[in-house]
Formats: C-alpha cells, structure tokens, sequence
C-alpha cells in the first residue's frame, strides 16, 4: 500500500482507497443497502451523550450521518429507523 498519511494512502493496483482503510459500513435502508462512512464513529459520538429517548437518539444519528453522507430528505424517517435499528445492535454487541 503505497502513500503515508502525510501524502494519503491508495491502492498501488487501482489508486483507490485500500480495502483497510475503507470506514463506510453497509446498512439497509429502506430495503436498500446503503453504505454510510463513519458509522461506527457516529455511534460512539452518541453513545457518549448517554440519551435514552429514541427520537433523541434518532435525531443525534441523523445529525451526525449527515455530516459525512448525503441523506436525502424525503428517506430521512427511513434513515433515522435503520439507524436506530443499527445503534441498537452495536450497542448489544459491545
């Protein structure tokens, strides 16, 4: 894997990101699997505020997603379900 993190890492074979620094996770979003950057990030980012309420915790997701991916406005409910749904599961996981 050539480059170093002053100059950036790329695939020596295709000049794209190498598969280990690759941060976007796969969900399914309205039955569509969609990849969102940085959700693991995004959900340790909330899991910090310690919130209970679902649509605190939903809203907060959203907030966050969105500043590294693009949501579009009419699938936000859509969003904010599978999101909720996938938080729930990585907080049972850890």
């Amino acid at each position: 894997m050539p480059g170093d993190d002053k100059d950036g890492y790329y695939c020596s074979i295709c000049g794209g990101i190498p598969p280990d620094k690759i941060k976007t996770k796969r969900i399914l979003i309205d039955g569509k699997e969609t990849g969102i950057d940085h959700l693991e990030f995004v959900f340790e980012e909330v899991k910090k505020l310690k919130l209970e309420d679902n649509i605190a915790i939903s809203e907060e997701l959203l907030k966050r997603v969105k500043v590294f991916n693009y949501v579009p406005t009419k699938k936000t409910a859509e969003y904010a379900t599978a999101l909720i749904g996938e938080y729930r599961k990585y907080l049972t996981e850890r």
